[in-house]
């Protein structure tokens, strides 16, 4: 009986043959790579892969798929298929455990054509195993790759670039349309290469702090610096960054969000000294650039 896509889990299966050779064009691939590939659906990419002699793990949540592939694959000893959430999955622990069989520590190459709407937490959730990923290729909404890319001075510019460009190089490399997959979506598709920094572009105290100042610059977007960041930094204190105040959060790019990320950081190291007498003023200062600390948690990605 044929697999019927599920709503809940954001199921689009990729079937064009010409868009499944472009992707696996655009990845050159090598024999005894370390593969992850999360959501495989029915295999279109999975088999594919396998014929280019990697090593392949899967993560898919489906159980019904997960059933699907073990008999589809059940001959393809180099696979690996994880019945799991890949939100909470450690990707990092497949490196480890390759290292403790006395294999090699390679870093893993990850690819995926993600859940549409699970897209952006995953992201995050895999930077933080970044460590141990030579790379990741996604399909995602195109509107999604557009902001992940996008300059200073875009429309599309956002939290959500400024923070994957911390972490990684992006680029698009081509467009999906919705008829290549069953069912067919109502958007366009793109294809999204992430290679993270072995360095980080920018100097940042506090990554934390980063995410902060830009989740609060961006969360009024019509707003200028010195009204969406006024809880967090004063104006003269951007203005003597040589950074314009009167500025949208659009202009910003992420090397001037860094810096005003790393003077929120020492100000509050400052606050953090005993202040003697003026203990008052400089606690009332520390609550106020509190307040705003959860921000980043509670909205969307802009």
């Amino acid at each position: 009986m044929a697999h019927i896509p599920r709503k809940r889990f954001g199921q689009n299966f990729l079937h064009d043959h010409n868009i499944i050779y472009n992707i696996l064009s655009s990845l050159q691939v090598k024999p005894d790579q370390h593969w992850v590939e999360i959501g495989p659906g029915q295999g279109a990419l999975t088999e594919p892969l396998l014929n280019e002699g990697i090593r392949l793990d899967v993560i898919e949540l489906d159980r019904d798929l997960v059933v699907l592939l073990k008999e589809k694959f059940k001959h393809q000893p180099r696979l690996q298929i994880h019945s799991a959430d890949a939100l909470r999955f450690d990707f990092s622990a497949l490196v480890r455990s390759r290292a403790e069989q006395g294999g090699s520590n390679e870093k893993l190459r990850v690819i995926g054509n993600l859940p549409y709407n699970i897209s952006t937490p995953l992201m995050f959730h895999l930077l933080k195993s970044a460590h141990c990923i030579e790379d990741m290729h996604f399909m995602l909404q195109k509107e999604v790759v557009d902001r992940i890319c996008a300059a200073p001075g875009s429309k599309k510019y956002g939290r959500l670039s400024v923070m994957m460009q911390y972490y990684c190089d992006t680029e698009l490399l081509f467009d999906v349309p919705p008829e290549s997959f069953d069912p067919a979506p109502k958007v366009m598709s793109a294809i999204v290469r992430l290679v993270p920094h072995q360095q980080p572009p920018v100097e940042v105290h506090d990554v934390a702090k980063l995410n902060r100042v830009v989740t609060e610059a961006f969360s009024q977007r019509r707003k200028t610096l010195r009204n969406s960041l006024k809880k967090l930094i004063p104006e003269a204190e951007i203005a003597a960054l040589n950074i314009d105040p009167t500025l949208r959060a659009e202009m910003i790019s992420l090397d001037d969000f860094a810096r005003l990320s790393n003077l929120l950081q020492e100000e509050l190291a400052k606050l953090d000294k005993p202040s003697g007498m003026s203990g008052g003023n400089g606690q009332k200062r520390k609550m106020s650039l509190f307040k705003s600390d959860k921000v980043g948690s509670s909205k969307t990605q802009k």
